[in-house]
């Protein structure tokens, strides 16, 4: 690999990383302060980079890596998220909808039940899931970032989805 450039390099991936620190801590102040302790660390090591395929694959293994640790220490608590604050969408950014206050108020109830059951699926689940459906990763991906084999990654996807399934059936 060549040699990292910050703003080339490193600050576009600062959304990817929030959003899968945010998965796995379920709290926005620590998500943000995981996605900047990954860029400084990984910053601060550029030097020893050089040999690493791929820079992208790292900094998410290492935000993974980061946020377990953080939500193991502070204890982490399962808050709801927000609709506005975790997508930064408000109501004029839903299509057409928006002009209908019936289908937008039911299309924020969906979108707080969605959440809300993600939000109690383990943390593997809910990794291996933004990976994959947020993020559009490859099983291959997912396996090299949460240090899994692919088998192992088709096995939680298709747990995840279920347990969605079950949970979300009476809101849909």
């Amino acid at each position: 690999m060549t040699d990292i450039d910050f703003r080339r390099d490193l600050l576009p991936l600062r959304d990817r990383l929030f959003r899968l620190a945010l998965r796995i801590t379920l709290d926005r102040m620590e998500a943000e302060d995981v996605a900047e302790d990954v860029l400084v660390r990984v910053w601060e090591r550029r030097e020893s980079l050089r040999e690493v395929e791929s820079l992208e694959a790292y900094c998410l293994t290492t935000c993974r890596n980061l946020a377990l640790d953080r939500s193991a220490k502070a204890v982490a608590q399962h808050l709801s998220l927000d609709d506005e604050a975790a997508t930064g969408q408000t109501t004029a950014h839903m299509g057409d909808d928006a002009h209908d206050p019936q289908a937008t108020m039911e299309q924020h109830e969906r979108i707080a039940a969605v959440r809300a059951a993600i939000a109690t699926l383990p943390e593997t689940q809910r990794t291996a899931l933004m990976l994959r459906e947020e993020e559009g990763r490859s099983g291959a991906e997912i396996a090299a970032i949460m240090h899994l084999t692919e088998a192992n990654v088709k096995v939680i996807l298709c747990r995840a989805r279920r347990a969605l399934r079950s949970k979300l059936a009476p809101h849909l």
